[in-house]
């Protein structure tokens, strides 16, 4: 028994100097620095006559490209605020063209399908408008220029009885201010 005492003992004393020294912090070592040459400077030449040039036309300024407001409206699965991936290449172009001009403010208009009570669809459309604004901001558009509306199924765009006019109808459309 006393030798299952100090044989554990010895283990644990060796494993704990073990891990001491691999928690140490690593200190770099010293690189040695690659020798400096010197030599010595040769003699400046002599400055050339100057020659009057002829007087160049002023540069004009770039003319700032202007910003393409028409933006394809941003699609929704059914019942989600998530967007789908087929819309980042969208809004992706969206916050470009508002980048351009750091004046303008949109509206972020949420829309739902005719599922679902009343409520849940406007606050469908909040959801969904919301994920639009904060894909933008994280973009690089200001929050302050965005403004977010739900309309809920209120304001459809196509037929809310078909299956296809139901998938149009779960939007985001984004209006210049």
């Amino acid at each position: 028994m006393k030798f299952l005492k100090v044989f554990s003992l010895s283990v644990s004393v060796l494993s704990t100097v073990i891990l001491l020294n691999a928690c140490k912090a690593k200190k770099p070592k010293p690189v040695a620095a690659a020798p400096v040459e010197t030599e010595t400077p040769a003699p400046a030449p002599a400055p050339a006559p100057k020659q009057e040039a002829p007087a160049a036309a002023p540069a004009l300024a770039p003319v700032p490209e202007k910003p393409d407001y028409n933006f394809a409206n941003i699609q929704f699965e059914f019942n989600s605020g998530i967007l789908k991936t087929e819309s980042y290449p969208r809004l992706d172009k969206a916050a470009a063209e508002m980048k351009k001009d750091a004046s303008v403010k949109f509206v972020l208009n949420g829309h739902a399908s005719a599922e679902g009570t009343d409520a849940h669809n406007m606050a469908l459309s909040v959801e969904r408008a919301t994920s639009v604004k904060t894909y933008l901001v994280n973009s690089g558009v200001s929050a302050d220029n965005l403004v977010v509306k739900g309309y809920g199924d209120k304001k459809p765009i196509a037929d809310n009885s078909t299956e296809a006019g139901r998938v149009k109808n779960r939007r985001v459309e984004i209006k210049k201010l």
